[in-house]
C-alpha cells in the first residue's frame, strides 16, 4: 500500500421501524495499493466495521430497517435529535410486572394496532359482502314481489 490517509465521519442515521435518530461516528482509513486501486477501511471505536450503509442496526428497537442523512443534516435540523432517546427494548429484570401491560415495550406499544387493521380491512369486506348479498338475494326478491 502506497498513499493512506485518515479522515473522520458523522453519519445521521433514522430507524424506519420505531424513528429514533442517532449520530455514529466513524475513522476511515483511505488506502491505494500497487496497482492503483482504492480501498476504504471503516472503523469505530477502534474496531473494523462495515460501511455505514451495509447493516446498520438501530441502537433502540434493533431493527435492520434504517437510512442515513446526508453528512451535516442533524446540525442544521437539531430538532430531530431533541427527543430523549428511547427505552431499550430488553431491560434487566426487576421482579414480576403487576400487569401483563407493562412486559410491552414502547416501541411494541406504538406499532400494534390490531383495531385499526380490523377496522382498516373489516369495513370494506363487510361493505362489499353487503352489496352482494343485496344485488344478489334482496334485489331480485323484492322484483318477484
Amino acid at each position: 500500500m502506497h498513499d493512506a490517509f485518515e479522515s473522520r465521519e458523522s453519519w445521521p442515521f433514522e430507524c424506519l421501524r420505531c424513528l429514533h435518530v442517532w449520530e455514529e461516528d466513524y475513522v476511515v482509513r483511505h488506502l491505494t495499493d500497487d496497482h492503483g486501486n482504492d480501498v476504504d477501511v471503516w472503523s469505530r471505536s477502534g474496531a473494523i466495521v462495515q460501511p455505514p450503509w451495509s447493516g446498520t442496526c438501530c441502537p433502540a428497537c434493533g431493527a435492520f430497517h434504517t437510512t442515513s442523512f446526508p453528512s451535516g443534516y442533524l446540525s442544521r435540523h437539531p430538532e430531530l435529535l431533541a427527543a430523549p432517546d428511547p427505552e431499550p427494548l430488553v431491560r434487566p429484570p426487576a421482579g414480576p410486572p403487576a400487569t401483563p401491560v407493562e412486559r410491552i415495550e414502547p416501541a411494541a406499544r406504538r406499532t400494534s394496532r390490531p383495531g385499526r387493521r380490523l377496522i382498516a380491512v373489516g369495513v370494506p369486506v363487510v361493505l362489499f359482502v353487503g352489496y352482494e348479498v343485496y344485488a344478489n338475494v334482496v334485489e331480485p326478491l323484492l322484483r318477484h314481489h
